[in-house]
């Protein structure tokens, strides 16, 4: 991950397995163990390990190489030639590459590694869905180091499903912390549909004390209505922090939102991420609008 002598700063580049449309987090030493679609909110730096093209040294004439008066008017006509054939050149290649602004330049010859720009689907064409029948929703898969959500049944559903990744082994209580992205119909036991707001937060209230260690604070930073591929829905996001030993992590964000799917039960879409991944939190952006209701 080393080239031209410099290690590349922190970022998302593309995943060095060579895997299309996919990014992977660089930390400035080593890579993440989990990787993602690229898509917007996610900027993108160009391969690291390339090294910066060095500039030619300006050629200054000397006084035995000076070219003659004659000479001078040769080769002010030559220089002409090349510019009119290049400038040609580059009109056809203009038309033929069909104006194609969004393509990426290679970084400059400072060496600067540029973001280049966000644009395209919140995920690439052909990205593998998580179809939740239970819920009535699917969502994508987010690719590498996520695997399928075989932790049992949350208390909050009546069934779990989605993906998830281990982020710390042995926690003081004897069980795993991870980073989880999961879905299912929402249990009779904390409310319906009819107050989507209501429920919801009863939901975030539940995996609060349920998941979190303890004691710990929280910051709500999203609690809004939403339509989700026109049905109503409602989001709940929350940052919590704490000071416990033997937990590699010191906060989460996690994001909570509830679907009418026009059932008995409103579907709800959970996604946690702790501090330790961070650089993971976009995540929840992009899989929350790529949310369809079956």
């Amino acid at each position: 991950m080393t080239g031209a002598g410099q290690t590349p700063p922190p970022g998302w580049y593309p995943d060095p397995s060579g895997a299309p449309g996919m990014v992977r987090w660089w930390d400035g030493g080593t890579w993440a163990d989990v990787m993602m679609p690229a898509g917007p909110g996610v900027a993108v730096r160009s391969a690291p390990g390339t090294p910066a093209a060095r500039p030619e040294p300006a050629i200054e004439p000397t006084k035995e190489s000076a070219p003659s008066p004659g000479g001078s008017r040769l080769w002010t006509a030559a220089v002409v030639v090349v510019v009119v054939i290049a400038a040609v050149i580059g009109t056809v290649l203009a038309v033929r590459s069909g104006g194609d602004s969004d393509r990426v330049a290679g970084p400059p010859s400072s060496g600067a590694l540029p973001d280049p720009p966000v644009a395209g689907p919140t995920f690439p064409p052909g990205t593998v869905r998580i179809i939740d029948r239970a819920a009535g929703i699917s969502y994508p898969f987010l690719g590498e180091g996520w695997s399928e959500f075989t932790l049992g049944r949350m208390d909050e559903t009546t069934e779990t499903l989605g993906q998830f990744f281990t982020t710390q082994d042995d926690t003081p209580d004897g069980g795993l912390f991870i980073s989880q992205c999961t879905s299912g119909p929402v249990s009779p036991l904390y409310g319906g549909a009819a107050d989507l707001q209501a429920t919801v937060t009863g939901l975030a209230a539940s995996v609060r004390g349920n998941y979190y260690p303890g004691p710990n604070e929280q910051e709500v930073l999203r609690d809004e209505p939403r339509t989700v591929d026109g049905r109503d829905a409602h989001l709940y996001e929350f940052q919590l922090t704490w000071d416990v030993e033997g937990y590699d992590a010191t906060g989460e964000r996690a994001a909570l939102l509830l679907i009418d799917v026009g059932r008995p039960e409103p579907a709800l879409l959970y996604i946690s991420i702790p501090n330790t991944h961070a650089e993971l939190y976009g995540v929840i952006n992009r899989v929350i609008d790529a949310v369809d209701v079956l």
